[in-house]
This record gives structure tokens, C-alpha cells and sequence, in this order.
């Protein structure tokens, strides 16, 4: 269980990522709960898979709707320009740490 709960490191196996004008960005990207990783490790939400009621998020991940804790929104401007999350599993489920909403386009 202590190896679920270890912080995941920034990674970018294949280096598709190197030359990204948003790279550094993504690597010291971070909400109140640590840093987000990289865009590798991160995923992209369609709209369809995200919401926002109340002020509060939730998003789509693997068949499962999950709330976003407050203190895993990254509340600088998102330069990226899509929805994006970074999760962990937990008991088979998904474990926001950052969370980054998009436009809603």
C-alpha cells in the first residue's frame, strides 16, 4: 500500500515530449497536493468527461466519475489549453492529484 501512495516522478520514455514548447511548463506544473508530473504522464479529458457544478469538479476516469479535491485543482493559467488530469489508483480507483480544467469549447 506505501508504494500507491509514493509521489510519481516525471517521466517521458520516448521523448516525444523533449522539443515541446510546454515542456518545462508541464514538469514544474503543480496543485496544493505536489507537483502534476509532465504531459506523459498526465491525460486529456474531452469535454463530455469533465463538469463543473457549484464551483466543484469531477471527471470521467476508466468507466468511473470522481471528485476532484479542491486542493488538486492547478490554479494557474492553463497554457496547454485542454482539460487535464493526473491520477493515481487507489483499491482499483482513480486518485486525483492535479486536476486542470480546460475551456469547455
Amino acid at each position: 500500500m506505501l508504494l500507491a501512495l509514493q509521489p510519481a516522478h516525471a517521466r517521458d520514455r520516448d521523448g516525444k515530449y523533449a522539443n515541446s514548447p510546454l515542456h518545462e511548463w508541464f514538469e514544474q506544473l503543480a496543485s496544493k497536493k505536489g507537483r502534476c508530473c509532465s504531459d506523459a504522464d498526465g491525460r486529456a479529458l474531452s469535454d463530455i468527461d469533465w463538469d463543473s457544478q457549484d464551483g466543484h469538479y469531477r471527471a470521467h476516469i476508466d468507466g468511473e466519475w470522481v471528485d476532484v479535491p479542491e486542493d488538486a485543482v492547478v490554479t494557474e493559467p492553463n497554457r496547454a489549453g485542454r482539460t487535464m488530469v493526473w491520477c493515481f489508483w487507489l483499491d482499483g480507483h482513480p486518485q486525483v492529484i492535479c486536476f486542470m480544467p480546460g475551456s469547455m469549447t
